[in-house]
């Protein structure tokens, strides 16, 4: 009986001894994939606060960037006659000027190499915007001028690539983050742009 209780206790610490060793190699293992993960997350946020910096590169004799709302604002008021979406003619050289500005942009950062490698797609949002009045429709009224500024630029040959660049149209009628009330309500007729970096992969 001695016999086998002593080929049980060493069995029991031959057992014991392997999955010490087992659970070692796992906790190595963990411990390795846990760092890994761990750096991956800080290169990816490290190249995305490098390209939302970049982002905000676009000439500031055309716009004004809004830490607050993050977007940006022509530096130019552009004004509308009532109910209508007609882009008057005193400012197209203004606006010829702010497209190509953003399509230099996202030029040069699809083609830089710091983030060329990383399948980088750019959304950009033209956002309308509309005044409080006795308008009926606003909310489709901000859609047409929106619309009307990327006709405007398509037919100045300002066109992005669809393949690193989606273009969206929008209009917040009378809606939205509105900077101004009262007197100055009518400043809210305004164009927004929108710059959305989306981040394909991270190596």
């Amino acid at each position: 009986m001695k016999k086998k209780n002593n080929i049980f206790w060493i069995s029991y610490s031959d057992l014991t001894t392997s999955l010490f060793f087992i659970m070692l190699v796992l906790f190595v293992l963990t411990t390795g994939y846990l760092n890994s993960v761990l750096n991956t997350t800080r290169t990816q946020l490290k190249k995305m606060k490098e390209l939302q910096a970049a982002v905000k590169e676009l000439p500031q004799e055309y716009f004004t960037y809004q830490p607050k709302y993050k977007r940006f604002k022509l530096n130019k008021e552009i004004h509308f006659d009532a109910g209508s979406a007609h882009i008057k003619k005193k400012y197209h050289a203004y606006l010829k000027n702010v497209g190509y500005s953003i399509l230099k942009l996202v030029n040069n950062l699809s083609n830089d190499e710091r983030y060329k490698k990383f399948d980088i797609k750019y959304l950009i949002v033209i956002e309308g915007m509309a005044s409080k009045d006795s308008y009926k429709y606003n909310y489709e009224l901000s859609y047409r001028r929106s619309l009307a500024l990327y006709r405007f630029w398509k037919k100045n040959n300002i066109i992005f690539d669809p393949k690193i660049c989606e273009v969206q149209i929008a209009g917040s009628g009378t809606d939205g983050i509105r900077e101004f009330s009262g007197a100055n309500e009518k400043k809210n007729q305004q164009f927004l742009i929108h710059i959305i970096p989306k981040i394909g992969k991270i190596e």
